[in-house]
């Protein structure tokens, strides 16, 4: 699959644009797109909630849930919160790339509050 870098304009493709498209989804509040009012995540209606075991378990889960939905490339091994800061979290995520087989680690993802 073929895309454009959200930031450069540029031709991007492979883990990179997987890695954009998961971003993308995450930090999306489920709700805001015009076209497509069900796509992104619930994960931004989260960040501010008290980082406790529910709350985690709870992000885990909403991020787990978008990315099975909308991002059919990629299968989840494993999805954690790697920081948390008042108004934003880091998550990582790794999981194989379905086109091809290969194992991928998506760092720095980093999802802010709503507003």
């Amino acid at each position: 699959m073929h895309g454009i870098n959200a930031h450069t304009g540029k031709r991007l493709s492979g883990i990179e644009h997987l890695r954009q498209s998961v971003r993308d989804i995450l930090t999306t509040r489920i709700g805001t797109r015009v076209m497509r009012r069900d796509y992104g995540s619930n994960v931004p209606n989260l960040v501010d909630a008290p980082m406790n075991g529910a709350t985690i378990a709870k992000i885990i889960s909403a991020a787990a849930d978008a990315l099975d939905k909308w991002e059919p490339r990629l299968r989840i091994d494993n999805l954690q919160i790697h920081k948390a800061e008042p108004g934003q979290l880091e998550l990582e995520i790794t999981g194989e790339y379905l086109p091809d087989g290969q194992a991928v680690e998506l760092g720095g993802i980093v999802v802010e509050a709503s507003r």
